[in-house]
Protein backbone atom coordinates (compact mmCIF):
# COMPACT_ATOMS: atom_id res chain seq x y z
CA UNK A 1 0.00 0.00 0.00
CA UNK A 2 1.24 3.45 -1.17
CA UNK A 3 0.00 6.15 0.57
CA UNK A 4 1.94 8.90 -1.19
CA UNK A 5 2.95 10.19 -4.62
CA UNK A 6 6.83 10.64 -4.81
CA UNK A 7 6.25 14.57 -4.75
CA UNK A 8 3.88 14.15 -1.67
CA UNK A 9 6.71 11.85 -0.10
CA UNK A 10 9.09 14.06 -0.65
CA UNK A 11 6.78 17.30 0.90
CA UNK A 12 6.02 14.84 3.98
CA UNK A 13 9.70 14.03 4.12
CA UNK A 14 10.87 17.51 5.00
CA UNK A 15 7.61 18.47 6.84
CA UNK A 16 8.70 15.74 9.33
CA UNK A 17 12.25 16.83 9.43
CA UNK A 18 11.61 20.57 10.19
CA UNK A 19 11.91 21.45 14.06
CA UNK A 20 8.45 23.63 13.16
CA UNK A 21 6.23 24.59 10.43
CA UNK A 22 7.00 25.51 7.17
CA UNK A 23 6.16 27.88 4.52
CA UNK A 24 5.68 26.17 1.31
CA UNK A 25 8.99 28.43 0.42
CA UNK A 26 10.54 26.45 3.25
CA UNK A 27 8.98 23.32 2.51
CA UNK A 28 10.26 23.64 -1.41
CA UNK A 29 13.98 24.40 0.23
CA UNK A 30 14.07 21.83 2.15
CA UNK A 31 12.82 18.99 0.23
CA UNK A 32 14.66 16.03 -1.49
CA UNK A 33 13.35 15.32 -4.58
CA UNK A 34 15.32 14.54 -8.31
CA UNK A 35 14.18 17.23 -10.02
CA UNK A 36 13.41 21.12 -9.83
CA UNK A 37 9.52 21.56 -9.30
CA UNK A 38 7.89 24.96 -9.18
CA UNK A 39 6.89 26.72 -6.27
CA UNK A 40 2.95 26.61 -7.57
CA UNK A 41 2.99 22.70 -7.95
CA UNK A 42 4.41 22.36 -4.07
CA UNK A 43 2.11 25.04 -2.93
CA UNK A 44 -1.18 22.79 -4.48
CA UNK A 45 0.58 19.62 -3.53
CA UNK A 46 1.10 20.78 -0.19
CA UNK A 47 -2.83 22.44 0.19
CA UNK A 48 -3.77 18.91 -1.26
CA UNK A 49 -1.81 17.26 1.48
CA UNK A 50 -3.66 19.74 3.80
CA UNK A 51 -7.06 18.30 2.86
CA UNK A 52 -6.57 15.19 2.91
CA UNK A 53 -5.86 15.76 6.81
CA UNK A 54 -2.32 15.25 6.72
CA UNK A 55 -1.05 18.51 7.70
CA UNK A 56 -2.58 21.63 9.85
CA UNK A 57 -2.24 25.25 8.37
CA UNK A 58 -2.00 28.45 10.42
CA UNK A 59 -2.07 31.96 8.09
CA UNK A 60 0.59 33.46 8.75
CA UNK A 61 1.17 36.84 7.06
CA UNK A 62 0.04 36.44 3.56
CA UNK A 63 1.44 32.60 3.80
CA UNK A 64 0.27 29.29 5.36
CA UNK A 65 2.73 27.61 7.74
CA UNK A 66 2.18 24.23 6.90
CA UNK A 67 2.94 21.35 9.86
CA UNK A 68 2.19 17.37 10.51
CA UNK A 69 -1.12 16.44 12.04
CA UNK A 70 1.03 13.10 12.96
CA UNK A 71 4.60 12.05 13.74
CA UNK A 72 6.03 9.55 10.99
CA UNK A 73 6.35 7.02 13.09
CA UNK A 74 2.61 7.51 13.90
CA UNK A 75 1.59 7.74 10.62
CA UNK A 76 3.52 4.65 9.38
CA UNK A 77 1.81 2.90 12.65
CA UNK A 78 -1.80 4.01 11.31
CA UNK A 79 -1.11 2.66 7.90
CA UNK A 80 0.44 -0.94 9.14
CA UNK A 81 -3.06 -0.92 11.01
CA UNK A 82 -5.27 -0.10 8.05
CA UNK A 83 -3.03 -2.70 5.89
CA UNK A 84 -3.67 -5.77 9.08
CA UNK A 85 -7.18 -4.66 9.31
CA UNK A 86 -7.82 -5.24 5.60
CA UNK A 87 -5.47 -8.42 5.38
CA UNK A 88 -7.58 -11.53 5.96
CA UNK A 89 -5.55 -13.31 9.06
CA UNK A 90 -3.89 -10.84 11.12
CA UNK A 91 -1.68 -13.44 12.85
CA UNK A 92 -0.72 -15.31 9.69
CA UNK A 93 -0.19 -11.86 8.21
CA UNK A 94 2.00 -10.67 10.83
CA UNK A 95 3.64 -13.77 11.25
CA UNK A 96 5.01 -13.51 7.36
CA UNK A 97 5.36 -9.59 8.54
CA UNK A 98 7.90 -10.49 11.57
CA UNK A 99 9.96 -13.67 9.80
CA UNK A 100 11.78 -10.91 7.40
CA UNK A 101 12.90 -8.69 10.36
CA UNK A 102 16.93 -8.95 11.39
CA UNK A 103 18.07 -9.77 14.62
CA UNK A 104 18.02 -6.13 15.81
CA UNK A 105 14.88 -5.40 14.29
CA UNK A 106 13.29 -8.60 16.45
CA UNK A 107 15.29 -7.36 19.70
CA UNK A 108 13.22 -3.59 19.07
CA UNK A 109 10.43 -5.88 18.47
CA UNK A 110 10.78 -8.12 21.62
CA UNK A 111 11.77 -4.36 23.59
CA UNK A 112 8.31 -2.88 22.33
CA UNK A 113 6.01 -5.37 23.12
CA UNK A 114 7.48 -5.26 26.80
CA UNK A 115 6.96 -1.79 26.93
CA UNK A 116 3.33 -1.94 25.69
CA UNK A 117 2.77 -5.17 28.14
CA UNK A 118 4.04 -2.88 31.07
CA UNK A 119 2.40 0.37 29.86
CA UNK A 120 -0.91 -1.98 29.81
CA UNK A 121 -0.59 -3.45 33.07
CA UNK A 122 -0.54 -0.01 34.48
CA UNK A 123 -3.14 1.43 33.20
CA UNK A 124 -5.20 -1.77 33.07
CA UNK A 125 -6.32 -0.71 29.75
CA UNK A 126 -6.72 -2.91 26.50
CA UNK A 127 -7.48 -2.23 23.36
CA UNK A 128 -10.98 -2.36 21.89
Amino acid sequence: MKEFGELEAAIMDALWSADGPLVVREVRAAMTYDRDVAYTTVMTVTNILYHKGLLHREKSGRAWLYWPRESREAHTARVMSEVFSGCGDRGATMLHFIEGFSDEEMAGLTDALRTVRAQRATSGSRPG
